[in-house]
């Protein structure tokens, strides 16, 4: 009896020994997307009244849990049952972040100045009403961008597994998913108080904490599009990695390459043709709704 319960403990303490080693590969595997998901949630959670900017983020982060509840058993019972099917889902998402990528860049180069003016005019000319009702659409859009990275950090980490039992897959993957919401959106609340903190530092008499105060006030929007140009590289560099690794073509039309140019090369490349396929779609049909 008792020999079997220290069986039963060595098994969990080897099972728990892979789940950490696979969980490391897996997260450094999913860090590029990670990096995307915070600059994009520290923007979504910004532009408000300091009073909403943590219940939005809230929002957004329940949002995210709810997302992993649904794409974590999918992904699962497609492993177990289309393993192949995990490919093909990886490859589409890495045409998405590859136009993602791409299309900020693009964004970075050509601004629309007059639209972003326009656009917060309108936000101070709002009534509560109004104001609520923006609030709900920019936390439906910050969990649809979620929705999608969670699948892409989901197969991700998934594809690293692939080989191992399939409880070790559950409890790797489950804690690579858990660690990318819990993480992203703690660092993303930092983030949107970092100004609040920075202003009662202000506040008080001491001449260092005015410094330091002004500082962090002044270092918030500097934060924010720094983490928006390191996502930016990050996505194409991670939907790169995604063709170059599963796509045998590209895989051996680069294997003499260096790693990093070669997924920079690819996911540039693709996300182009990806963004010209798109905005040549975008124009014709505003031609026909035009006729």
């Amino acid at each position: 009896m008792a020999s079997g319960f220290f069986a039963l403990l060595d098994d969990i303490a080897a099972i728990m020994d892979d789940v950490a080693t696979m969980s490391k590969v897996a997260t450094k595997k999913t860090a590029g997307i990670l990096g995307d998901d915070l600059a994009v949630n520290a923007e979504k959670a910004t532009g408000f009244v300091s009073s909403r900017e943590i219940p939005v983020l809230w929002a957004i982060t329940k949002g995210s849990f709810l997302n992993k509840l649904i794409i974590l058993p999918l992904a699962f019972l497609l492993s177990a049952f289309a393993p192949t099917v995990i490919v093909y889902i990886l490859i589409a998402g890495g045409l998405f972040l590859a136009y993602e990528g791409v299309e900020k860049i693009k964004e970075y180069f050509f601004p629309h100045s007059d639209e972003e003016h326009n656009r917060r005019k309108k936000l101070i000319k709002m009534s509560r009403t109004e104001a609520l009702e923006h609030e709900k659409k920019k936390v439906k859009s910050a969990v649809f961008v979620d929705f999608i990275l969670s699948v892409e950090i989901v197969i991700i980490a998934l594809s690293t597994v692939l080989e191992a039992e399939l409880k070790v897959q559950i409890i790797t993957v489950s804690v690579v998913a858990l660690l990318a919401t819990v993480g992203v959106y703690g660092i993303v609340a930092l983030i949107v108080r970092m100004d609040d903190f920075g202003l009662a530092l202000m506040e008080r008499g001491s001449q260092n904490a005015k410094t330091i105060g002004n500082f962090l006030v002044q270092a918030l929007p500097k934060v924010i599009k720094t983490l928006s140009v390191v996502g930016t590289i990050a996505l194409i560099l991670v939907s790169g990695g995604i063709f170059t690794h599963n796509v045998p073509y590209i895989h051996d039309l680069f294997h003499n390459w260096i790693g990093l140019l070669a997924d920079a090369l690819t996911g540039l490349v693709v996300g182009l043709v990806v963004f010209l396929i798109v905005s040549g779609v975008k124009k014709l049909m505003s031609l026909v709704r035009g006729t």
